[in-house]
């Protein structure tokens, strides 16, 4: 009898050291621009990153009981060399098994082809949105959880003109981002019946664009569309703008939609300004992400906070789906748990979603931000959504579409 349970012990222990043993941690990047035009919008994008570890490792943990683990790198958003150096010390010094990121589309495009698909490494961005992203001969490495400018210019155009604006001057950021969101738009605004009496390109950076200012109000509109960032070459242009008093309704997109564009500006000036962004339509997976996110102290209704989290959880649960934290196959694995079909997994669902993995199930993923239905490039289609400055501040009118 002695003997019986000495050896009864001796097996439990030995099945707890092996299952013990079967665990596995998994280390993710997270590439932001925590520096840079775009850094005051980092943050909040990361929390809601950092909170899918919370959700998973309260939740029994990834890969039979591991830890899930972010590690954060800055990409700067606009200095491809600093990107570049960030996302190899994440690959080959930390070793994480992919990316969240980058940011913005020029760094993306960079990091993917000088890191990225040489090491074999997934990348999701959840805020890179120039058409430039989808023609990547990436491997199908890179992802995004943002739609593309493509879209987001077409909706932008749509939107001036359903207001009955039916002339606009246009500046945007010289790159990947600017020039592709300028072009997408005046395409599609011209199409439509709108003049683009003016289509200047500008640099970031400087401290003084009334030149560029001189020659869009000389066009003779008097609607300025900016496609910049909001704490960078976008907050300066409309100071100035501003300043100059040639203009009466300001137009923007996705990167001038944050308070910190209020900097040093007249608030007052900027009242009922126009802008639009990617965001989450109405139903049970944003609703999901909302409250999950409010109860966590994240903000749900940051710009890219839904985008940022479905990266995050979507990378989380292609890894359980392949079983291993090892790169390859990790693509393949992201399609599978967002094709259609499967059961339906919400935010916040991680414990459903194992369990359904272990029986063999096929799982889909219902996002934050709304459907994760990636095509063949990686892009998802996305909701795009009007914002106005109201009070002093952004406020979300409704779906722009």
């Amino acid at each position: 009898m002695h003997n019986s349970r000495i050896a009864l012990l001796a097996g439990a222990a030995l099945l707890a050291a092996v299952s013990a043993a079967s665990a596995e941690d998994v280390k993710l990047g997270i590439l932001f621009g925590f520096t840079g035009p775009l850094e005051q919008m980092s943050p909040p994008m990361a929390k809601a990153v950092q909170l899918v570890a919370t959700e998973v490792n309260a939740q029994g943990g990834i890969l039979k009981g591991g830890k899930l683990s972010f590690v954060q790198a800055d990409d700067t958003c606009t200095d491809a060399t600093a990107a570049s150096n960030a996302a190899d010390r994440l690959v080959n010094t930390e070793k994480v098994t992919a990316i969240i990121g980058a940011m913005c589309s020029g760094v993306t495009i960079a990091v993917a082809n000088t890191v990225a698909i040489p090491a074999g490494v997934t990348m999701v961005s959840s805020s890179a949105t120039a058409p430039t992203v989808t023609t990547l001969n990436d491997k199908d490495l890179v992802f995004r959880t943002a739609p593309s400018d493509a879209y987001q210019g077409e909706v932008l155009a749509r939107l001036l003109l359903k207001k009955n604006i039916k002339d606009a001057a246009v500046t945007f950021v010289n790159n990947d981002y600017g020039k592709g969101f300028a072009d997408t738009f005046t395409a599609a605004y011209k199409a439509a019946g709108g003049k683009v009496t003016a289509n200047v390109s500008h640099e970031e950076g400087k401290a003084d664009y009334r030149a560029e200012l001189g020659q869009l109000a000389a066009s003779g509109s008097q609607n300025l569309v900016i496609l910049a960032y909001n704490s960078g070459s976008g907050n300066t242009l409309l100071r100035q703008a501003i300043e100059s008093g040639n203009f009466k309704t300001y137009i923007g997109g996705d990167g001038m939609v944050g308070d910190q564009l209020f900097t040093g500006l007249d608030k007052k000036a900027l009242e009922g300004m126009i802008a639009t962004r990617p965001g989450a339509p109405k139903g049970a997976s944003a609703t999901a992400f909302t409250d999950l996110a409010t109860k966590a102290g994240v903000d749900p209704k940051a710009t890219y906070a839904p985008e940022s989290y479905d990266a995050a959880f979507l990378v989380a649960l292609a890894v359980q789906k392949k079983g291993t934290a090892t790169r390859d196959g990790l693509s393949a694995a992201l399609r599978a748990v967002t094709a259609p079909g499967g059961m339906v997994i919400l935010p916040g669902e991680w414990d459903k979603a194992v369990k359904a993995l272990a029986a063999g199930q096929a799982i889909k993923y219902q996002g934050a931000s709304g459907n994760i239905d990636f095509d063949k490039n990686g892009d998802v289609p996305g909701t795009i959504v009007e914002m106005t400055v109201k009070g002093g501040t952004f406020t979300e009118v409704g779906p722009a579409t």
